[in-house]
C-alpha cells in the first residue's frame, strides 16, 4: 500500500517515527513533510500535501500528525474523496476504515505515545472497509453529502 505521511512542527517527531514504521511494514512510504522542524509551519499545508497525494492516486492512505490530530483532519476533510478521523485507539482506526471507509488516519503528538501510535497505524493500515449492505448504504449518503456541497 502506498502511504502518504505528513505533519506540521507539532506532529514533527512522531510523523518521523510513523513514516519510518510504516515503511518497515512493507508499505511505501510517501512522506511530504515537514523535512525539518519549523515552529512557525502551519497544518494545513501538510494536511493539503498529504490530501494531493491521494486525491491524484499517488497514495492509497494517509498519515496525518498534528498536536491534537482535530487540525488536520478538520483541514484534510475539506478535500473531495476524503474521509479521515482522529483516533487514538486501535478499535476506532480499525472500525474507521471497515465501516466508514476512512482513508486518512489523523493523530496528536501531544495526545498519544509512540508506542500505541504505531499499533493504531498498524490497525488502520490492516483493515479493508466492509462493502456490507448498511456500510455502502451510509457511505453512500456520506458521498452525497460531498458531491452536494464540495465543489
Amino acid at each position: 500500500m502506498r502511504v502518504a505521511v505528513g505533519g506540521d512542527h507539532a506532529g514533527f517527531r512522531l510523523k518521523g517515527e510513523l513514516a519510518r514504521s510504516i515503511g518497515g511494514l512493507g508499505h511505501q512510504t510517501i512522506d511530504v513533510g515537514a523535512g525539518e522542524f519549523v515552529a512557525t509551519d502551519d497544518y494545513p499545508d501538510f494536511a493539503e500535501l498529504v490530501a494531493r497525494e491521494l486525491m491524484e492516486g499517488r497514495a492509497d492512505r494517509g498519515v496525518l500528525v498534528c498536536g491534537s490530530g482535530v487540525g488536520v483532519s478538520i483541514a484534510v476533510n475539506k478535500h473531495p474523496g476524503l474521509r479521515a478521523g482522529v483516533c487514538h485507539d486501535t478499535y476506532s482506526a480499525r472500525q474507521g476504515v471497515e465501516h466508514d471507509d476512512m482513508n486518512v488516519l489523523c493523530l496528536g503528538e501531544r495526545v498519544i505515545g509512540p508506542a500505541l501510535a504505531q499499533q493504531v497505524v498498524e490497525a488502520f493500515l490492516g483493515a479493508t472497509f466492509s462493502a456490507e449492505g448498511r456500510h455502502r448504504r451510509r457511505l453512500d449518503k456520506v458521498l452525497q453529502i460531498e458531491s452536494r456541497f464540495l465543489k
